[in-house]
C-alpha cells in the first residue's frame, strides 16, 4: 500500500509554492500550504516540513526553534538566504536539511526522502513509500525505485533523462500535461518554459517504445502518454 506522505509547506511567495505544490502532489505527497509563521504554528505538521526564513510576519529561524521545541518533526528549510551562517544557525536550532533558492523540484523531493527514511530508521520503523514502485500498463513496466523499464519483458537501456520523462508521462497516463510542467519536473527547470530539449527526448522514447505507448502531441499544450 503507498502512503500519502502530508508535507506542510510555509513559503509566502504565491508562485514559487504554487510551483512546488503542484510538484510534490505530483510526486504523491499531500501538501497543505500557509503563508505566514503564525499559521505555520498552528497548522498541522504533518510528517514533513518545507520552511521559508524570509516570512511577511516573523523570521523563519524563529519558527523553526518554535516548531523544534514541540516536536521532532522533520523541518527542511528553503530559502533564498545563501549565507552560511543561516545554515549553520538552522541545522543547530533543528532543521533536518537546507534547500537555497532557486531549487527543483526533484532535489526538494529526493531531500525530504532522504530525511524520511533517517528519521524512520532512527525510529526503527519502516520507511513510508512516498511513490510507486512501479508504472505497469499493456506491455510496458516502469520501475521506479530500480530506474527499469521493461518492454514485453525485455529490458530497455535508457539514459537518465529519457527514463525521468517517460516515468513522469506515465504518472498520470492519458492525462495532457504542458511543456512547462514537464520541463519543471524532469529538469528542475521551474517555471522557466520548455526548451527543445523537450523534443529531442520525446523522439527518442518514441523510436525506443514503438508502438507499445504512444507519446502523443497536444497540440499548443504538450504531450501525453496513452498506453496500447
Amino acid at each position: 500500500m503507498i502512503l500519502r506522505v502530508r508535507v506542510l509547506l510555509v513559503e509566502d511567495d504565491e508562485p514559487i509554492a504554487e510551483s512546488l505544490r503542484r510538484g510534490l502532489v505530483r510526486y504523491g505527497f499531500e501538501v497543505e500550504w500557509v503563508r505566514t509563521g503564525a499559521e505555520a504554528l498552528t497548522a498541522d505538521t504533518g510528517e514533513v516540513v518545507l520552511l521559508d526564513l524570509g516570512l511577511p510576519d516573523t523570521d523563519g529561524l524563529d519558527v523553526c526553534r518554535e516548531l523544534r521545541a514541540r516536536s521532532d518533526v522533520p523541518i527542511i528549510v528553503i530559502s533564498a538566504r545563501s549565507d552560511e551562517v543561516d545554515r549553520v544557525v538552522g541545522l543547530e536550532i533543528g532543521a533536518d536539511d537546507y534547500v537555497s533558492k532557486p531549487f527543483g523540484v526533484r532535489e526538494v523531493v529526493a531531500r525530504m526522502r532522504a530525511v524520511l527514511r533517517r528519521t524512520k530508521a532512527s525510529r526503527g520503523e519502516a520507511a513510508a513509500d512516498v511513490a510507486p514502485e512501479s508504472h505497469a500498463g499493456g506491455r510496458l513496466v516502469i520501475d521506479r525505485r530500480a530506474r527499469r523499464v521493461r518492454l514485453d519483458g525485455t529490458e530497455l537501456s535508457l539514459p537518465p533523462k529519457e527514463f525521468d520523462l517517460l516515468a513522469f508521462l506515465a504518472e498520470e497516463p492519458g492525462a495532457a500535461l504542458t511543456r512547462e510542467q514537464i520541463m519543471e519536473a524532469v529538469w528542475d527547470a521551474n517555471w522557466f518554459g520548455p526548451t527543445k530539449t523537450l523534443d529531442v527526448h520525446i523522439a527518442a522514447l518514441r523510436r525506443k517504445l514503438g508502438d507499445a505507448v504512444t507519446l502523443e502531441t497536444v497540440r499548443g499544450v504538450g504531450f501525453r502518454l496513452v498506453v496500447s
